[in-house]
Order: C-alpha cells, then structure tokens, then sequence
C-alpha cells in the first residue's frame, strides 16, 4: 500500500517537506515493524516536488491518485497548492490528508463527502492567539496586518477581521504582498503610520526574513513587534534574517515542540529521529510542527485503514470519521474526526513561541496539550 506525499521539495530555503517526510517514514516504520496491516501489507511512501507551485500540485495529485494502491496524499506547507487540489480530490475521490496547510477552506467546503481530513492549525485559531499575544504581551490595542496576496493571506484576514472584537484590538489597516517582493518596508511603514502598535504577520521564510533584516536596520523607534503566523518556521529563517533577528521582537505561532515534552511518545519519535536521520535532540528538529502533525496523522490513517478492514479510498474516508480515541503524539484526540469535523487538532494546543540566536525555536508558553501524558 502506498501513501503520497506532494510537497515543497524544490523551494530551496524550505524544511517543511522533509520535516513532514520525516514524521510520515518514522510511523510507517512503526506501523511496518508491527505486523504491516490487512494481514501484512506493508506502507510505503511515494514522494513528489509541487515546488509550491499549485498547478504542479494538481498535475502530481493526479499522477498520484491514478496509482492503483496508493490510499491517500499528504500535502505540503503552502495552502493555495492544498485548495487547488480540493474539486480533484472530490473528482477523483482521493484521500487528502493535511498536517501543515492552515487555510480554514482547506476543510470548511462545498465538497460532500469531503475527503481533505486536517491534522495541524487553522488560521481562525491562529487569529485570536496571535492578536491576543499583541494585546496582553505589547499592550497594543491596535494592529496593523500584512498579508500575502494568496488563499492563506485572504483566509487570514477573514480570520484576523472575525477576531479582533473579541480579542478588544483594532485593525487599523492591511497591507498586502506578492511572493518574490524585494521590500516590505512601504506597507510596513503605512502601517505604522496609521497607529498600528504592532504588526500580525502573514509569511513564509523568504518574506518575514526580508521584514526583519528591514526593520533592524531602522532607529529603534521605529520597530515595531512582530507577531507571526507560522509560515517561517516551515523554512530556513533565521538562517536568513542573520544576526537582525536579535534587533526585531518577533513572535511566532506554534502548535508543538519536542522541547521540554518528556511523554513516551516524544521520547520515542526523538530516538527514531537520532537513530534515521542523525538529529541529535529537540533543539535540533527543524519545523517541529511538521513532523509531529504527519507522525500522528499516519498512524491515524492507518488505524482508519484497519478499521475499514480494506485500503479502498471511500471505505478508509467512512472509517477514517469513525476512529476511536488515540493517545498521539501532539495530544490525546478522544475522537480524532467526525462526520461534521474533520480537523483533530483544537485551539488548546495554540501557543507562541521565538527563536534563539543558536536558530532553536522556544516555546514562550507551555501548551495545555503538552500538560497531557501519555
């Protein structure tokens, strides 16, 4: 039986894809050393290069979902390549299965019965923490938000206007940007000039570097905070933004670390990952989210295969709504989906985190999810 993975290979300052390669191989290796399933069968794992770019996602969702044992597509980091691939996942009625992409359409469609089932952050939990961080940590009442000109950048900002009444912060304006824009410092700078306190942050490792090389170069006056959605982390960031990150207060959102999680299961996966790939502990784990979100959402796959008893498509999607309760990696899911819910993560398991000038990232907070043992 084979399991895809379509994903971000190819852009070049990225580590999500191998991050989610990562915690897919280790619990097919589990899963494999146990007794395989349906009687045996082994997992494998085929891979392709989207390079982030959708209409390449959809030609290797295709190309994928037309192999004969291959029983679901695990994407990659960029949302847009994710909801492109939506109507073909429904058309071809594939399994798509997300631990990284965090556009709320992602699973919030038209399409029934829906075969995208999530297991990572939605932006309509990433939007109330992110402004609520503003407010309590800086003491801003008022943001500024700067997006990308994308699905993920129009999904947060649904998300980020829904929010900000609750949250008691104003969004004095928004500011957008296309991937490959060489400044940032306009729109920040208008933003500023508005009233904003602070910045909410919408970007990928290239862009947010870019803003935080700019904005350390600016009087210290000048710097605002920057509270950022987790799209950095999914690449080699500070390893961009260089020794400007000590000059930017800079905040990150994150759903898991290995850092300070002395579970069983973390102690395990962190073993499987010195022994497979030579990483020494969980300092060293580069976009943690990515493979602890892919760990626990193969081994749920696989739960779901046997239950259904079969590797056909429907019959896992049926099963895969069905699961009972499973203690993971990132948290204890009572019922992991259902019927109305295909999202097995919640906003318990939300925190902030920043980077170390030694490029770990550190949680500020610990997260109700890493209070449970397993």
């Amino acid at each position: 039986m084979l399991i895809g993975l379509d994903a971000e290979f190819g852009h070049k300052t990225s580590t999500s894809a191998q991050a989610i390669q990562q915690g897919i191989e280790l619990a097919i290796d589990e899963i494999n050393a146990a007794g395989g399933l349906l009687g045996g069968r082994k997992l494998a794992l085929v891979t392709r290069d989207n390079r982030s770019i959708p209409a390449i996602g959809v030609d290797n969702l295709r190309e994928l979902a037309a192999m004969p044992n291959l029983v679901g597509v695990f994407g990659g980091k960029f949302s847009p390549v994710i909801l492109e691939w939506l109507p073909v996942a429904q058309e071809q009625g594939v399994l798509i299965l997300d631990p990284w992409g965090s556009a709320d359409p992602i699973t919030e469609h038209k399409y029934r019965p829906s075969y995208t089932f999530r297991l990572s952050l939605k932006d309509s939990w990433a939007a109330p923490a992110m402004l609520n961080f503003a407010r309590r940590q800086h003491g801003a009442h008022r943001v500024g938000i700067l997006l990308p000109n994308t699905g993920w950048g129009r999904s947060n900002r649904a998300a980020l206007t829904a929010a900000s009444g609750a949250a008691g912060v104003g969004i004095v304006g928004e500011r957008w940007y296309n991937w490959g824009d060489q400044s940032l410092l306009e729109q920040y700078r208008d933003l500023r000039a508005a009233g904003a306190q602070a910045i909410i942050l919408v970007a990928n490792e290239t862009e947010g570097s870019l803003l935080v090389r700019e904005l350390a170069a600016l009087p210290a006056g000048e710097r605002m905070p920057i509270i950022s959605h987790w799209g950095v982390t999914g690449g080699a960031f500070a390893e961009l933004a260089g020794p400007a990150l000590d000059r930017v207060d800079f905040a990150v959102i994150q759903t898991f670390s290995f850092i300070g999680r002395d579970t069983p299961a973390a102690k395990r996966v962190l073993a499987a990952l010195k022994a497979r790939y030579g990483i020494p502990g969980a300092e060293q784990v580069r976009a943690p989210v990515g493979v602890a979100h892919a760990y626990d959402l193969t081994h749920l796959l696989a739960r779901a295969i046997a239950r259904a008893g079969s590797a056909e498509r429907a019959r896992v999607r049926d099963a895969l709504e069905q699961l009972p309760a499973y203690k993971g990696l990132v948290r204890n899911y009572e019922r992991p989906f259902t019927p109305e819910r295909h999202d097995a993560l919640t906003p318990e398991q939300v925190f902030m985190a920043r980077y170390t000038a030694q490029d770990v990232l550190v949680p500020l907070a610990a997260s109700p999810a890493r209070a449970e043992r397993r």
